[in-house]
């Protein structure tokens, strides 16, 4: 095989492959021997079918198998022999080509910019760790405490009010006569939600334990059996316990319901979850100060084949003349994105940083943990979705980039309050809204919490979305 370069324009390349008949026609050679042993043809015995009548029934089949072959795998190497990344798909233009010909074709390709690494030490990023006040925890493990349900029972002879919880078993009817989902067996029901059947609580406001109580309600609209929708029906209810919900007790106990190994262990999960909370949004904020130090770095010349495929992604659902008023806006975004994409993707091939299946299948998981009740949906959507699973990879291995960035950059560690945690993040994201650069940041995702959780409480930000890098 010969290779020449020519350098056209730039970043612009034209690659000259030649490969002579002689080497053509062995593939060929090889391939028949390949596929003999697998033809059948009347009157031959298995695998002993002469090339000759191979050739005459399937030789314009197999020279563009063969063809295709060996262009991509010439392709491959005459672009890795003479150190051409490129940027996008080549063009192959075929010149010379055909059974017993020599094969000449020209490989146009963008190459994607040298890229001189400015020294990361000198790189400079705030470090916050969060001090968690004790009052703090303790009010976290209250507002658990109130979220358990925790209802015991009530003497025999009290009678029940609103936000009891009452057990009962029911028998339905409809004009007296019995209908499909009429019966209950230990119902739960806490008065005043109005959960079941609508205006059916208050009903039972005022029933006692082994009570016998009729309650008229009118079936729901949407009642799985449409016969029976928006039908008066009558239950017979059998009271069986009336519960009244009584204050958690915060001790060992509790604690252990909740996982933890006592309470001391549980204060200690709690204050360490907040500080979660906080230390991951702010190591986003992080995250947006390294990458726009990395902006600063140069990169002589930013392919026009990425700007364009960029802006195209910028502009996607936009009507053509907003698209257009928008142009030269979207191509500053595009050339920044890229530029940064292409200064990690090349730290990250210096560091030899690689992406495990097992990083993959964790970032999966953790993506399940975000979507409680959807997990099914979440699976099957990266099962579909190779490009969605694609992507996941290369936002594993920018975040890998990032924290090896980080050991070698020179923090600047402030430990701060958790009341100077959300001014910060406040004033962060009054900035990003005030600046309105939503084609700059992708969504947030949900912060990761533990069984413990009650809700979140920091304030959540945007980051940097730069072009994603190669998935290694």
């Amino acid at each position: 095989m010969k290779v020449t370069v020519e350098n056209i324009k730039g970043l612009n390349k034209d690659i000259k492959v030649f490969i002579d008949k002689k080497t053509m026609n062995t593939y060929m050679d090889e391939k028949y021997e390949e596929i003999k042993g697998t033809i059948n043809l009347k009157g031959f015995r298995p695998g002993k079918v002469p090339k000759e009548i191979l050739k005459r029934q399937f030789g314009q089949a197999i020279f563009s198998e063969v063809l295709d072959k060996v262009l991509k795998d010439s392709t491959t190497k005459a672009l890795e022999d003479n150190k051409i990344k490129p940027a996008g798909q080549p063009k192959l233009d075929l010149k010379t080509y055909g059974e017993d010909k020599d094969l000449e074709y020209v490989i146009s390709v963008t190459e994607l910019p040298k890229v001189e690494l400015k020294s990361v030490e000198n790189i400079k990023f705030d470090e916050y760790s969060v001090k968690i006040d004790n009052t703090e925890t303790d009010k976290r493990i209250k507002e658990i405490a109130k979220s358990q349900n925790n209802f015991k029972d009530i003497a025999d002879d009290l009678k029940a009010a609103k936000e009891n919880l009452v057990i009962f078993d029911f028998k339905a009817t409809i004009d007296g006569k019995d209908f499909t989902g009429g019966e209950g067996k230990n119902t739960q029901l806490i008065l005043g939600k109005d959960l079941f059947i609508k205006g059916f609580d208050d009903q039972l406001v005022g029933v006692k334990k082994n009570d016998e109580k009729i309650v008229e309600a009118t079936l729901p609209e949407n009642y799985p059996q449409k016969e029976f929708a928006n039908k008066k029906a009558s239950f017979v209810c059998k009271i069986l316990a009336v519960k009244k919900s009584e204050e958690v007790k915060i001790d060992d106990d509790f604690a252990k319901n909740l996982g933890a190994k006592d309470l001391t262990d549980l204060k200690s999960l709690v204050s360490k979850q907040i500080n979660d909370e906080y230390k991951n949004s702010l190591d986003r904020l992080a995250k947006i100060q390294i990458l726009k130090e990395i902006e600063n770095f140069k990169v002589e010349e930013i392919p026009e084949n990425l700007i364009e495929e960029e802006v195209k992604i910028l502009s996607e659902g936009m009507s053509e003349e907003d698209a257009k008023k928008s142009r030269k806006n979207f191509e500053e975004v595009a050339k920044k994105r890229i530029k940064v994409g292409l200064i990690l993707n090349e730290f990250g091939e210096q560091n030899k940083i690689k992406v495990t299946e097992q990083e993959i299948q964790a970032e999966v998981q953790k993506q399940l943990r975000m979507m409680p009740g959807q997990e099914k949906m979440v699976m099957e959507f990266y099962q579909k979705n190779p490009s969605a699973l694609a992507s996941l990879r290369g936002t594993v291995y920018e975040e890998k980039i990032i924290d090896l960035i980080k050991t070698k950059a020179k923090p600047n560690k402030k430990e701060i309050s958790k009341e100077e945690a959300e001014k910060i993040l406040k004033e962060h994201q009054k900035q990003d809204h005030d600046h309105n650069h939503d084609h700059d940041h992708p969504k947030e995702k949900k912060a990761e919490t533990k069984k413990v959780t009650t809700k979140s409480k920091p304030s959540k930000t945007k980051e940097t979305n730069p072009k994603k890098v190669s998935k290694k």
